[in-house]
């Protein structure tokens, strides 16, 4: 990959004038991507339906169409979920001892709805990540 350049100081003229050129802040655009919003402005929606990514933005035009998500979203949905609910498993376990079906039902419930809730927002921050980088088709 090539090094893009970066100039915090705005000194580069270069830098100023090709907006190609310019390092795109990361921060800023996984927030956007957390809210399944345009990585590049902020305003449009990222998502077309659940999972889906529209073509473009509706309101910038950024393309969408080169971002490969694949099966990234659902490793780190899983693996995020698995992380945040065996401790806690465990804690409910150890400490109230309910009946095996009573905590299985509501750790399936659990699972299910956290899992629902931070796929399509893992996968809006993926692809902002790749549109940060210049990943993919995100360079011209």
């Amino acid at each position: 990959m090539p090094d893009i350049p970066t100039d915090p100081a705005g000194a580069d003229p270069l830098l100023r004038s090709d907006p190609e050129r310019r390092e795109r802040e990361l921060r800023p655009a996984l927030l956007r991507g957390l809210h399944r919003r345009c990585p590049s402005c902020g305003a449009g929606p990222m998502m077309l339906g659940y999972l889906k990514l529209r073509d473009e933005c509706t309101v910038c035009g950024e393309n969408f169409r080169h971002a490969r998500a694949d099966d990234g979203p659902a490793y780190l949905t899983i693996l995020l979920v698995g992380h945040l609910m065996a401790p806690l498993l465990h804690l409910v376990f150890v400490r109230f001892r309910p009946e095996p079906i009573v905590l299985a039902g509501i750790f399936t419930l659990g699972c299910v709805a956290l899992s629902l809730y931070l796929l399509p927002r893992i996968k809006g921050m993926l692809v902002a990540f790749q549109w940060a980088r210049r990943m993919h088709g995100f360079r011209a």
